[in-house]
């Protein structure tokens, strides 16, 4: 019986409370917020005040002095015509390739018709709100993850654009849309970190054999560059022997013709003989010589004697080449003579 009586006198106070939580009371809050009639009022810049009279609008006070009837005219809604930054909730979005996502944003947003915003909409700030996240979840639903974070820019503009196509009617337009945060599930937040330490393992693999490569291509490109320029040596110093030996022909032919250069050259090749021994026997032990070693003399005339008998040749070889030159030049000159 006692619980009973406790019970019916706690009942009034949870009706209060019931009372102080409702729609209706927070309605009466926000009313009781809303300037009062008192014939003169001063409306702020950058707001935008709805008059009713006898519960009809009637007109949009402009910042300034304005004067109302009293009893009749009633102030009902106040419109800032700021741009106003509002939080979108966190919401949860699946992605085309099916991963979660929880993302969240800043809506910026103004009031251009401050009519249409008190009529057309019950509450702007809730419906913006929704509209932003049923979108947010629309746009994210036709990308895959690997786009959501390149393509974050392209994301904001798309969600705007809807936005400012079904805010039209509510006379508010949407500035801008800026996505906050996105978190990822843990195991897929370790898949990608494991996707972003093989690519860069990958990328230094491939710079290090590139590295690798062109050192290689820089060593055999100065290989053959050491090489032409190895053989260019090399014939250049042949040239220079060829040109001495010529050279040295040349003198020595000049002095051959010389009364006393058969004796010259008899002397030189007795020395070359001479010399040719002594190296054999600074090289080997064993030496094979001719029955007529000691025969110098023999030697040098046998080398002497072929020297005249080559010089006879191309002597006779010369004089045969003039007179077949000199023919040659007879017959042209009578063939140009005769008529």
């Amino acid at each position: 019986m006692i619980s009973a009586t406790i019970r019916g006198a706690l009942r009034p106070c949870r009706n209060l409370l019931e009372v102080r939580s409702s729609p209706a009371l927070q309605a009466a809050r926000n009313r009781s917020h809303l300037p009062l009639n008192t014939v003169v009022l001063f409306v702020p810049q950058q707001e935008a005040w709805v008059v009713e009279r006898m519960g009809k609008f009637h007109r949009i006070l402009e910042p300034g002095i304005n004067v109302l009837i009293p009893f009749l005219d009633r102030v009902k809604y106040v419109q800032s015509l700021k741009e106003i930054a509002i939080d979108v909730p966190k919401q949860a979005a699946i992605t085309s390739d099916n991963v979660t996502l929880s993302i969240d944003g800043v809506l910026y947003l103004r009031i251009l018709d401050p009519y249409r915003a008190s009529y057309g909409v019950e509450d702007p700030e809730f419906a913006i709100t929704q509209l932003a996240q049923t979108t947010m979840r629309s746009e994210l639903g036709k990308i895959s993850l690997d786009y959501v974070f390149r393509e974050r820019e392209n994301l904001n503009i798309g969600i705007v654009e809807v936005i400012n196509k079904a805010s039209e009617a509510w006379g508010i337009t949407c500035l801008r849309y800026e996505i906050r945060d996105i978190k990822l599930p843990a195991r897929v937040q370790e898949a990608m970190q494991m996707q972003v330490e093989a690519e860069r393992r990958k990328r230094a693999a491939i710079l290090e054999s590139e590295g690798v490569r062109e050192a290689e291509i820089n060593v055999a490109e100065g290989k053959r560059k050491a090489r032409i320029l190895a053989s260019e040596a090399e014939k250049i110093e042949q040239i220079n022997t060829a040109e001495g030996q010529a050279q040295a022909l040349g003198i020595i032919s000049q002095a051959l013709e010389h009364k006393e250069g058969l004796n010259a050259a008899s002397l030189s090749t007795a020395q070359s003989y001479i010399q040719a021994f002594q190296n054999m026997a600074n090289k080997n032990n064993t030496l094979i010589l001719p029955a007529n070693v000691s025969d110098v003399t023999g030697i040098v005339g046998s080398a002497v004697t072929a020297y005249k008998t080559l010089s006879k040749t191309l002597l006779t070889l010369s004089d045969k080449e003039e007179s077949g030159s000199d023919s040659n030049l007879e017959n042209e000159e009578d063939a140009v003579g005769k008529p």
